[in-house]
Parts: C-alpha cells; structure tokens; sequence
C-alpha cells in the first residue's frame, strides 16, 4: 500500500494545531488611571502639557505629532550591579574577587585590582524606558514599556509598565499649570 499521500496531508493538520488561538495583548493589561477624559481640553493643549510633564521627568522627547495628538518620549539609565546574569563565568567585582577551583586539581586565589575590561563597571545593563501619550478631543491615554538591555546589546527583559502609580503621577503633572517666566 502507497501511503506517500499521507504525508502533506498529516503536515497541513500539524500546521493547524500550531497556529495561536488567541491573539497576543500587552500584560500586564495598562491600568485604568492611564486613561482619562479629556474634560474638553484641546489635544495640542495635551500634547503640550505632556511634553512639559516628561520633560520635567527627564525624558527625551522623540516624536510629536499635533494632528494626531501624539508624543513619544523615552528615558535611560544605567542599573548598577545588574551586570550579565545569564552568562556561566565567573567574573570579578569592582575592587577585587576571590574564587575556588581549577581545571584538573583544585586552586584558590585572590585577586585585587580596579576596574578592567571584565569588572561590574562594563558590565552594567541599560534600561531604556518609553511613554507615548495620545490625545484626542474625547479621552487622553498613556502607554509606557520598559526594556533592560544587557552590556553587550541583547535585549534581557521587556514589559508594559503602564501602572496606576506612573499614570496618576503623569496626570497630575500634565493638569498642574506651567509657571511661565516674565521677560
């Protein structure tokens, strides 16, 4: 009996069962304070309240757009001590290190230095921080994702961070009026 006809057929019913059944959303869900009523305020009031309120929070604004009521600004720092925790060598701290074992008998050792091409200083991991507010004359929303990224350029953790804290802290900013300096 020839069964090669069973193959494609049994590799369509594979590719069926793979395919998702729900499609992927941002998690944690954003929190309710990251979206408001826009209380008839203009969206380029928004938007230039926000711009003032993010920058006010040191981040650098990247983008606007008036038409659409938008603004995307971002924020880095460095996190000390976060190093490479996915790598299996040992490494040495700042000022020095010690360590047990070797490679066909046992050793022990002390090191003493500072900094170096291996230390914490260069291994430290960077998170970059994003928020995008939208405005439009019905409601304001707020977005906000923070990513670490690791000494060597690879992306290590990514997450919605639109809490309740940062999105209420945003709001009450934006709804504070600007001090205007007098010439």
């Amino acid at each position: 009996m020839r069964l090669w006809w069973t193959i494609p057929g049994l590799a369509l019913l594979a590719g069926c069962q793979a395919t998702p059944t729900v499609l992927p959303s941002a998690e944690p869900r954003p929190a309710a304070e990251c979206r408001w009523e826009a209380d008839g305020i203009e969206p380029r009031e928004w938007v230039r309240r926000a711009l003032n309120a993010l920058e006010a929070d040191d981040f650098v604004v990247r983008n606007t757009e008036l038409a659409l009521g938008m603004v995307s600004a971002e924020r880095t720092r460095t996190i000390p001590g976060y190093g490479d925790r996915y790598d299996s060598w040992e490494r040495t701290g700042f000022f020095g290190g010690f360590g047990l074992g070797g490679g066909r008998g046992v050793s022990s050792g002390v090191m003493i230095g500072f900094g170096g091409a291996g230390g914490s200083i260069t291994q430290d991991a960077t998170q970059l921080e994003r928020v995008s507010v939208v405005a439009d004359p019905g409601w304001v929303r707020v977005s906000r994702d923070i990513q670490v990224i690791d000494w060597r350029g690879e992306l290590r953790e990514s997450r919605s961070a639109s809490d309740t804290a940062f999105c209420r802290s945003l709001h009450q900013a934006m709804m504070t009026p600007a001090v205007r300096e007098e010439p």
